[in-house]
């Protein structure tokens, strides 16, 4: 009696579905390092083309004359950057996992807050004696007043995780049909 894939694919997912939360952790990891390596990499071709040719000073009174134009395109390339960050996460996680693409994406994004609550509760905990940027006298400060960055910090903070969410959920997606690719060609259709 032969079966066809739907049946044997179900089977399988039936026993083998369901959130991975390690896969999911390994999926964060992979956004986590993706981030740095794409900012790191963005960093350096700014560099190369001359961007960090002025000094520290001149960087400031630039970024304060043209604080709008400098915060939209600096959040654009940010979002950006998390979006490919995430699918990469969401895909390795889609595909260790091998069934639920769209459920490991979730819970790729899910590790990503649980870590960050983690560690607010430790920044909050420790106090401020342990905020290493504080502590920093010589780096440049954004030149923008703090009450100004409420209303753009709330969007900012939306934006990047509806922008991640969407991100690791379709890499979760793309991760997985690599597998049903597999299914088919192993049953023979």
């Amino acid at each position: 009696m032969t079966e066809d894939r739907e049946t044997v694919v179900g089977r399988e997912k039936d026993e083998h579905g369901g959130i991975k939360f390690g896969a999911a952790f390994f999926g964060w990891l992979t956004a986590t390092g993706m981030a740095v390596l794409l900012t790191a990499l963005l960093t350096a071709v700014g560099t190369a083309i001359g961007l960090s040719s002025t000094t520290v000073d001149q960087a400031t009174d630039s970024a304060t004359q043209q604080a709008g134009t400098v915060g939209i395109v600096g959040g654009i390339v940010l979002l950006v950057i998390l979006f490919i960050a995430y699918f990469c996460g969401g895909y390795v996680a889609g595909r260790m996992a091998r069934f639920n693409g769209a459920k490991q994406g979730l819970a790729v994004w899910l590790w990503a807050l649980f870590i960050a609550i983690v560690l607010a509760v430790v920044g909050l905990v420790a106090g401020s004696q342990y905020d290493i940027l504080a502590q920093l006298n010589s780096f440049p400060r954004i030149p923008v007043n703090e009450g100004d960055l409420t209303t753009g910090g709330i969007i900012a903070a939306v934006a990047i995780a509806l922008v991640t969410l969407i991100a690791a959920i379709l890499g979760g997606l793309a991760g997985m049909r690599f597998h049903r690719k597999v299914d088919k060609a192993g049953l023979g259709r």
